[in-house]
């Protein structure tokens, strides 16, 4: 770990993760002993369906934040193992172009979690905060609607669309407005391009926020009251248009990047948002520790048997629960 403290070899900060993808043990030590160092780095979410383009645009921004000075860490969650490949894998065969850069790669595998992001997710993006990356993105799996849990990691997500999508864009349009900080049409030298960024368009200012995200008012500081020009309230979400493997539109969605970056500071949503991913964080880490014993202290068979009763309808599920807590509250006495 004081080698990850101290920014040291790559090759160090990958036997790190290692661990804390395969012991809840080695991730709860690496978390406490390197979490005073995290914090800094600007963590942002790529989302959306699949074949929209997702790792051939986190390539091509990965090399433009590069070249202007960031040090840019990939966490690309996959649905397979990393070690044993998959189908999946073959579509990130374009970052091999990242390789001898600096940037740092590294595929997790989502073990049939749900929310797009694996398990340990989380604790891989402290690690390579604390390690000194100065931009991290994390690209989920790719399965559609169903994953907004990077909304709770990243403090800005992109949505990346594509033209050609037809009934998807509009099915997911809930879930778009609800987790966008900046929209993505990707591929847009297609056509149906133009048609897809109006849609979009349209979808955000028919919401119920007008096409904004409010961010929390500003904190009155001298410099934001001298300048005048930050927006107190909202952030107003574009949709940019790119042609990843043409690397057209980079440049202009790496400035949105950076734009909402700068926002998040001037508002004080910064704080915020890390305030809230503190409390979910938390409140999951007391989740699981309660389950671990829960089934420490009820065995499988017990607890299958009152699934039964509950299933045939011989105990209703309160009273089922009250048995289960008691059995719980029993061995917490026990210990004492």
């Amino acid at each position: 770990m004081q080698q990850v403290r101290d920014g040291g070899s790559l090759r160090s900060l990958a036997r790190l993760i290692t661990a804390v993808e395969n012991s809840e043990t080695s991730a709860a030590t690496a978390v406490a002993g390197l979490y005073d160092c995290t914090g800094r780095a600007h963590v942002v979410g790529i989302t959306g369906p699949p074949g929209a383009g997702k790792s051939s645009l986190v390539t091509v921004l990965a090399q433009e934040l590069h070249g202007r000075g960031v040090r840019v860490a990939i966490v690309a969650v996959d649905p397979s193992s990393p070690f044993t490949g998959g189908a999946l894998l073959g579509d990130r065969v374009r970052m091999r172009d990242l390789t001898g850069t600096g940037i740092f790669i590294r595929s997790m595998a989502s073990r049939g979690r749900v929310g797009g992001l694996a398990k340990t997710t989380a604790n891989v993006v402290k690690i390579l905060d604390a390690y000194g990356f100065d931009l991290i993105m994390v690209e989920t799996v790719g399965a559609g609607q169903a994953e907004i849990e990077i909304a709770n990691t990243a403090h800005t997500t992109l949505v990346i669309e594509a033209p050609g999508m037809g009934d998807d864009v509009q099915s997911s349009k809930a879930g778009i407005l609800e987790i966008a900080d900046i929209l993505v049409v990707n591929k847009a030298d297609r056509p149906g391009a133009r048609q897809t960024v109006k849609s979009l368009e349209m979808m955000l200012h028919m919401g119920p926020a007008g096409g904004t995200r409010h961010h929390g008012r500003v904190v009155e500081t001298p410099a934001i009251m001298a300048q005048k020009a930050v927006d107190e309230r909202a952030w107003q979400v574009p949709v940019k248009e790119t042609v990843a493997i043409e690397n057209k539109g980079i440049a202009p969605l790496v400035d949105a990047i950076r734009a909402h970056y700068d926002h998040l500071h001037a508002t004080g949503q910064w704080q915020a948002r890390e305030r809230a991913r503190s409390r979910r964080e938390l409140d999951g880490l007391l989740r699981d520790r309660f389950m671990a014993q829960f089934e420490q202290a009820v065995p499988s068979v017990e607890r299958e048997a009152i699934i039964t009763a509950v299933a045939e309808r011989q105990m209703d599920p309160y009273t089922a629960v009250g048995q289960l807590w008691r059995k719980v509250q029993g061995e917490k006495l026990s210990e004492k």
